[in-house]
């Protein structure tokens, strides 16, 4: 039991000068986008693994392992937060998450339960289903260059790093298929809601914290940018496409992963791509690859699908706050 949890005194802004008081709120907002953007990635691994459950045994793609291999480029603070909030979530297993990082003897309370930690970016990018980059900015054009011939097609890049424009990300790494969410601060004072807990895996585990950090409705000085779920929902829809299932194959996948009930609005050729493009699609053909730098910038039919569907909106929720309500106390254990 901490005695000094409630001892204004000793916290840190006591500390603090008139002029300095103005900055606490910076604490929190650091807090907030570490919270938030450590779920919301989990949020995004745990649908893809669900998604990849239901693929056929026959997948024409059969050199891949059915489980979601989750690669980490970064064992920093970012790296490792992460690294902690996926160990928690149901179905993700240590043995299908490495690390790489310059110095990965740092890492042995990930390698000890099972988490392969090495120094091999390439490596790492080759393994990768996805992808997160959890890097510097002054490091990313160095990672990139790197990585730039060394990305498998099907491979989801998610960046940590908001500092470089997505088309320009795009750009470094030579590739399409990457992700880079867009966090915006709201004038707000709830920012010390994200201070209420020291550890992201708890702070996931608080609901007021959990329905704040929820992708559809963030509040407590932070929002994100919505074309990042249809993002999300594309990826998932190049996930069937890489894996060459055909359309009708992969609406009724996505309509299994999402149907919360059997009144809720289901997906069709026309969520995904225009009435030209559907009109072309045989059923046994895949959906064309989505170029998701242009889903994160422009209207789609998805996104207006998304936000046309009260339901599709509620379904997206509900698992996000399922994604973490399946944690248990022995699983998050682990010191930040």
């Amino acid at each position: 039991m901490d005695l000094t949890v409630n001892l204004v005194s000793l916290g840190f802004e006591a500390g603090l000068g008139g002029s300095e008081r103005g900055l606490v709120g910076l604490r929190g907002r650091w807090a907030g986008l570490t919270v938030c953007g450590c779920g919301h990635a989990a949020f995004l691994c745990r649908l893809a693994a669900l998604l990849r459950e239901k693929f056929p045994v026959h997948s024409s793609n059969k050199s891949h392992h059915p489980a979601l291999k989750i690669g980490i480029l970064g064992g920093g603070n970012i790296g490792k937060q992460l690294t902690k909030v996926l160990l928690t979530v149901p179905g993700l297993k240590p043995s299908n998450i490495s690390i790489s990082t310059k110095r990965p003897e740092t890492l042995k309370e990930f390698s000890n339960r099972g988490v392969e930690c090495y120094f091999d970016n390439c490596r790492l990018a080759l393994w990768s289903d996805v992808l997160f980059l959890c890097v510097l900015p002054s490091h990313l054009p160095r990672v990139c260059a790197e990585l730039h011939t060394h990305l498998p097609a099907h491979c989801l890049v998610y960046s940590f790093t908001t500092a470089v424009p997505l088309p320009r990300l795009a750009q470094l790494l030579g590739h399409s298929f990457v992700i880079r969410p867009q966090y915006i601060f709201d004038a707000c004072d709830s920012a010390q809601l994200w201070l209420c807990h020291n550890q992201v895996t708890t702070a996931l585990q608080d609901k007021e914290v959990l329905t704040a950090s929820c992708p559809l409705s963030m509040c407590g000085g932070l929002s994100l940018n919505q074309m990042w779920v249809s993002a999300v929902l594309y990826s998932l829809l190049n996930m069937c496409t890489a894996n060459g299932l055909g359309s009708i194959q992969t609406i009724q996948l996505l309509n299994e992963l999402f149907q919360s009930n059997p009144s809720s609005e289901t997906f069709t050729s026309l969520s995904f791509v225009n009435s030209s493009c559907a009109s072309k699609l045989s059923t046994s053909e895949p959906f064309p690859w989505i170029i998701l730098t242009d889903t994160q910038t422009k209207q789609t039919p998805l996104s207006s699908f998304l936000f046309g569907s009260k339901a599709l909106q509620d379904c997206i929720s509900a698992m996000y706050y399922n994604t973490f309500s399946g944690m248990s106390s022995e699983k998050i254990q682990m010191k930040d």
